[in-house]
């Protein structure tokens, strides 16, 4: 698993540098103390997962991910930020972020995150999932998208923040089942990501 991180705290990066490097199967390719060159960063070295800050100098991260994104749909990142605020969240969501992770969380919930995102999971910290639910949870219920129970129940347990092991194990189902589940919902609400997906579920009034 190939990694590039942007990140402009020093002390920050140099951390998460080391973590990626003394983690089995994972390859840190570089750090960036800006995402001004992002676009061209990934082109040359086509990482599989970025670790992007949101405020970054110069150019916001959610910026840079618009721009990657545009160009390397494939290319999962994963936002790592201090905000925990719904503004920040969506406006990372719409730029195409697959993930967003809490600074606060602990270096174990970053690496389950970039494990999750590769296997096509949609990470993000418990704090943020509980807030998307209560900032949606008002609306009423439309269309289900012809989501069955379980599907519906799995992509509840992805909002509150679960993995898709703990979601294996919480429904008493292989992982393999879940991320089934998963790929069927991304069909039935015309997405293209695990935050999407959420994002629209709660919007709809599904979760």
């Amino acid at each position: 698993m190939k990694i590039t991180i942007y990140e402009d705290n020093e002390r920050l990066s140099h951390l998460l540098c080391m973590l990626i490097e003394a983690t089995e199967g994972m390859q840190l390719l570089s750090s960036y103390g800006d995402c001004l060159e992002a676009l061209q960063n990934t082109q040359l070295q086509r990482p599989d997962v970025i670790i992007m800050d949101i405020d970054m100098p110069q150019k916001l991260g959610t910026e840079a991910v618009f721009e990657i994104k545009s160009k390397f749909p494939e290319v999962r990142i994963i936002m790592h930020t201090v905000f925990d605020e719904e503004e920040h969240l969506f406006e990372s969501l719409s730029k195409g972020a697959d993930g967003y992770i809490l600074k606060k969380d602990s270096p174990t919930r970053l690496i389950e995150a970039i494990k999750e995102v590769l296997a096509g999971g949609a990470p993000m910290s418990p704090f943020i999932a509980t807030k998307v639910l209560q900032s949606f949870r008002k609306q009423s219920p439309k269309d289900t998208y012809s989501l069955t129970a379980r599907e519906i129940e799995v992509l509840n347990l992805v909002a509150k923040g679960f993995s898709y092991r703990m979601i294996s194990i919480e429904l008493d189902i292989s992982v393999e089942t879940v991320r089934r589940h998963i790929k069927n919902s991304y069909q039935k609400l015309h997405v293209q990501s695990g935050p999407e997906a959420v994002a629209k579920a709660i919007k709809e009034g599904i979760i």
